[in-house]
């Protein structure tokens, strides 16, 4: 343990840029690692659901849908609209009621319980199907599209559309959450510490530490956007603790020993024991 702490206090500048120099592979981890927005691919792969979405989508062609809902457009629009979405890729088909009657046949004329499933009023009922699976990237891809040339008219639901909000929604607020717990870790150290500066090290070795956590998840293939929305906080909290006790052993060493670095190198053996069992 003495040959460890003397061999950190040594060579903390070499330490120093290799943690900035790994910080390239753990971005770069960072960003092929999927996120997975889909809570559904954790059920058994022996489940009649699952089994049922594995044959439309590998057999059919179909392993998802949307439902969308337009108000007060013309059959005409609706029709236009249709061919819109068509042309976008990940698409399969799209169904509504006026594939079958055109703009020249009244709706009228068609039976009142069909007619009920596909139109309510001045509200008509389109069934999009996918390629794809749910949560596959071009099913999402093509929800994100169909969205882009909607407008307010027009409102569209279903599982793909469900995890593409999860995941915007998601994304947005787990910046929120790191500001937050970052602004709150700097009062806590500012009133904890006798320095200004040292709670912003504190944080930067911390935040290396969320980047390579995140880097390494790559090995996994991918991970949940639960586990991408608190990992990063959740760590935060937990290693904060850490730095305090080795900040405040170091200040403590510092009375008793002229150099800093024979200081930190006892702060370190004194600590490294309760740090590693808490850890662990």
């Amino acid at each position: 343990m003495n040959k460890f702490s003397d061999f950190i206090c040594k060579h903390k500048v070499f330490i120093v840029i290799l943690s900035l120099v790994l910080l390239i592979p753990a971005v770069i981890g960072m960003e092929k690692t999927k996120i997975n927005y889909d809570i559904l691919v954790y059920l058994p792969q022996n489940i009649e659901t699952v089994k049922g979405e594995n044959i439309l989508t590998d057999d059919f062609n179909m392993g998802s849908f949307a439902t969308i809902v337009i108000e007060n457009m013309s059959s005409k629009n609706i029709l236009s609209f249709e061919k819109e979405i068509k042309k976008i890729d990940g698409v399969e088909k799209v169904i509504s009621i006026y594939d079958l009657t055109g703009t020249t046949i009244p709706i009228d004329m068609l039976p009142k319980d069909a007619v009920k499933k596909m139109k309510n009023g001045n509200d008509t009922l389109l069934l999009v199907t996918f390629k794809g699976s749910t949560s596959d990237e071009k099913t999402l891809d093509a929800c994100e599209q169909i969205r882009k040339i909607s407008d307010k008219r027009v409102k569209m639901g279903g599982m793909s559309s469900m995890v593409l909000d999860t995941m915007n929604l998601s994304n947005s607020e787990v910046t929120i959450y790191v500001i937050i717990a970052v602004v709150l870790c700097i009062i806590v150290l500012s009133l904890a510490l006798d320095s200004y500066i040292v709670p912003f090290l504190l944080l930067a070795n911390i935040g290396i530490e969320i980047l390579y956590n995140m880097g390494t998840n790559i090995f996994l293939g991918e991970i949940s956007y639960i586990t991408k929305a608190i990992s990063a906080v959740l760590q935060l909290g937990v290693t904060m603790d850490f730095a305090i006790f080795l900040y405040h052993s170091y200040i403590q060493e510092k009375n008793n020993f002229t150099s800093k670095e024979e200081a930190m190198s006892n702060a370190i053996r004194k600590t490294f024991t309760s740090v590693l069992g808490s850890s662990l």
